[in-house]
């Protein structure tokens, strides 16, 4: 059940939507009548079938779960069925990020967050890119890496370990980042740390997305904070997740839309 929280950000997001008519700029203009109203269904059958059977799998994992953004503590023993449920993105999202991945033709992506690799899979669609993607549970880690054998995908590095120290690590050795999805650690701290890190591999034509930014209090503080920063120049609320530009030529433009 939705928190009050919750609620209440989603009845502030809702009076604060607008569409077409109000969009003068004509990059987001292009980009919400090209990807954001896309009616988005689910065009990677095989994908879906693999959701269906992860959330069916009664395979019970060990998992230390550092990113939940819960003040209770979390259950040390789930099953993968468990974890599907709850956990992975909706398809029309990863629909989206897909879309939104060919759109901003973006190559050396990072993904903070694997979880069972569905997402990930998604974002491989696009053969031209590399995704690193960073996970910090072993068991979780597993099953992700047995769904990229078993799809084939050769354009996937999995980074395991505290994300706190392998992000920090693999931008010390990289370059320049396209396209990042923030989907690990859902609190104020590691999202302003992870964030902070980034802007370092970053460029104007770079895009960052922050998933679950009205999960909590904290998260909106964090998603405040960030979309005003001074190398944001344009930015996205879609209410699940926030998109970050640092082009210039925006000139700190900021919309409120929502997926249809």
């Amino acid at each position: 059940m939705p928190s009050f929280h919750q609620v209440k950000s989603y009845l502030d997001h809702w009076l604060h939507e607008v569409d077409e008519h109000s969009i003068h700029s004509p990059f987001f203009f292009d980009l919400y009548s090209k990807v954001v109203t896309k009616k988005y269904k689910s065009d990677l059958p095989v994908l879906e079938n693999l959701r269906w059977d992860m959330e069916s799998n009664k395979t019970v994992l060990s998992i230390n779960d550092l990113g939940s953004g819960q003040h209770h503590k979390t259950p040390s023993q789930r099953t993968i069925g468990e974890i599907a449920r709850t956990s992975l993105t909706p398809y029309q999202y990863a629909m989206f990020y897909l879309d939104l991945l060919y759109y901003t033709k973006s190559h050396r992506v990072v993904e903070l967050g694997t979880s069972l690799g569905l997402t990930t899979l998604y974002l491989a669609q696009k053969k031209d890119a590399t995704i690193y993607t960073f996970e910090g549970s072993h068991d979780i880690a597993n099953v992700a890496l047995t769904n990229f054998e078993w799809a084939g995908r050769k354009n996937i590095e999995l980074i395991e370990g505290n994300i706190n120290s392998t992000l920090r690590k693999f931008l010390q050795s990289t370059n320049k980042v396209d396209f990042v999805l923030m989907d690990a650690n859902h609190r104020y701290g590691p999202t302003m740390l992870y964030y902070q890190q980034l802007t370092k591999r970053l460029s104007g034509k770079s895009i960052v997305i922050i998933d679950d930014i009205h999960r909590s209090a904290e998260m909106e503080k964090a998603w405040r904070e960030i979309r005003t920063d001074v190398l944001v120049y344009g930015s996205v609320d879609l209410y699940r997740c926030g998109i970050l530009f640092f082009d210039p030529s925006m000139n700190k433009q900021h919309f409120v839309w929502s997926l249809k």
